[in-house]
């Protein structure tokens, strides 16, 4: 079974994000902050993460540069889940190296179908 990491500080987003996943037969673990997150990514070593943009400590943005010039993590795909849904957001997104960009709030159909592209 896939493991997805959800690095979500919104409680209501997290559970939401967490249930379409599990309804999607993925195993999920939850993170609330960059710190969090870090260890879980190092403990777990996650298929594919699902980030928030706005969070405590670290940014999104931050945490995915940090995952793609890391080598023992650059090959984990990650998908920003953000209110922050404008152009220049998913353009900074994707030049970080993030393989998606969802908008919040969160469409399922949406979410499954990014699931299928990066996890066989």
């Amino acid at each position: 079974m896939n493991t997805v990491l959800v690095v979500e500080d919104g409680l209501t987003d997290m559970q939401i994000l967490s249930r379409y996943l599990q309804q999607a037969g993925y195993s999920v673990i939850g993170a609330t902050s960059s710190e969090e997150a870090q260890v879980k990514i190092d403990s777990t070593k996650p298929d594919l993460i699902f980030l928030d943009v706005i969070l405590p400590g670290k940014s999104g943005f931050e945490i995915c540069r940090e995952l793609k010039n890391n080598p023992n993590t650059s090959n984990i795909p990650v998908v920003f889940c953000s209110t922050k849904n404008s152009d220049v957001d998913k353009i900074w997104g994707n030049m970080l190296g993030a393989e998606g960009y969802l908008s919040k709030p969160i469409n399922q159909e949406e979410l499954v179908l990014i699931l299928k592209q990066f996890l066989k």
